[in-house]
């Protein structure tokens, strides 16, 4: 028995299976792309999918083989095939290129740098490389480090000790201790103070923290993966960048594409952003909006795609299509390219 799909895979890899009865509602990873996976890893498993339909459970007590070649892959590439991360969409050459690198990477323990301009999911990429590791059933802590001040940026990362500081009324874990045998994530490691990364750097290269306000040290297996949107190379010659910390981050580092590079995915991922909205009713795109949105420069990335489409479903109001005319980019209505989407709405202030 496995808690999840990520389990269900380090069980496979250790054992010698014959059939595997797996749940279409996995707390994890997907189930679809799951057992494209497995489908890879393991041709000849037997696999039972299940939604809990009474003939699903029947056809558990059965042998009943999935014919993996049957199953669409979300991606193909010369020689082989890449398969969308869980969490991310994407048919292009350097989304494929990321979901290699993060397959390549995962099950290591080495520290990865995810760079890439703010809202192009960054996020997504180290929470991928968390649930396909196995450290996936641990903790993934998330610390922004441009979300807090300069002085309380040491303490959050590596703890207080109680007395340590004025207010400090009880012992403080920190993300790291939190995040014990798991994953922390840094996001704006740029804006991450000097002091701060001297200490980070002793604890890559000790795995070992001191609490402030403690004279203990305590070990701590988290694998780092950080992420930024500056030109952390640029920093460091800048001097607001220790070098020797950007060669430790920087292992194993990952690009990812801004949106406007990738403009292919961006019907797929408007409708796959439409079909899952909390309010769904059978929402859709026409065709002149997509056109549309496919020849929109995307400034924002990913979140501004999920901006629109959420400000296209209020301005549609209740219509099942989503027109042109129900396009704004930063409070501005989008070019009208169909004679049937004349009756525009007012254009917004911003």
């Amino acid at each position: 028995m496995a808690a999840g799909g990520a389990e269900a895979l380090d069980k496979l890899e250790r054992g010698d299976w014959q059939t595997l009865i797996l749940d279409r509602d996995l707390p994890d990873l997907d189930a679809e792309e799951l057992v494209s996976i497995i489908g890879r890893r393991y041709p000849e498993l037997h696999v039972v999918l299940l939604d809990g339909s009474a003939d699903d459970v029947a056809k558990s007590l059965l042998p009943w083989p999935v014919n993996f070649r049957s199953v669409r892959q979300s991606q193909s590439v010369a020689g082989g095939s890449e398969e969308a991360l869980p969490g991310m969409i994407g048919d292009s050459e350097a989304m494929r290129e990321v979901y290699r690198m993060v397959r390549l990477v995962a099950r290591r323990n080495t520290t990865v740098l995810i760079t890439g301009p703010t809202g192009s999911g960054k996020e997504l990429v180290a929470r991928a490389i968390h649930q396909l590791s196995g450290r996936a059933l641990k903790a993934f802590a998330v610390l922004n480090c441009a979300a807090l001040p300069d002085g309380l940026i040491e303490s959050e990362l590596f703890g207080y000790s109680r007395g340590a500081f004025t207010g400090a009324v009880q012992n403080y874990r920190g993300r790291l201790l939190s995040a014990q045998g798991g994953t922390l994530f840094l996001d704006e490691i740029g804006e991450l103070p000097l002091g701060a990364q001297s200490k980070l750097l002793r604890f890559l290269e000790q795995k070992e923290i001191q609490r402030l306000g403690s004279a203990e040290t305590t070990k701590v297996d988290v694998r780092v993966v950080a992420a930024t949107n500056r030109d952390l190379e640029r920093s460091v010659t800048e001097g607001r960048f220790r070098d020797d910390l950007y060669f430790r981050l920087s292992a194993f580092p990952i690009a990812v594409p801004a949106l406007a590079d990738r403009r292919m995915d961006v019907v797929n991922m408007a409708r796959h952003f439409l079909k899952s909205g909390a309010d769904d009713t059978g929402t859709r795109l026409s065709e002149q909006a997509a056109e549309v949105l496919v020849a929109h420069s995307w400034p924002g990335n990913v979140r501004e795609l999920q901006q629109v489409l959420e400000r296209a479903v209020i301005l549609a109001d209740g219509e099942t299509t989503i027109l042109p005319c129900h396009l704004r980019f930063n409070g501005r209505r989008g070019p009208v390219t169909s004679g049937d989407d004349a009756r525009a709405f007012p254009a917004m202030t911003t």
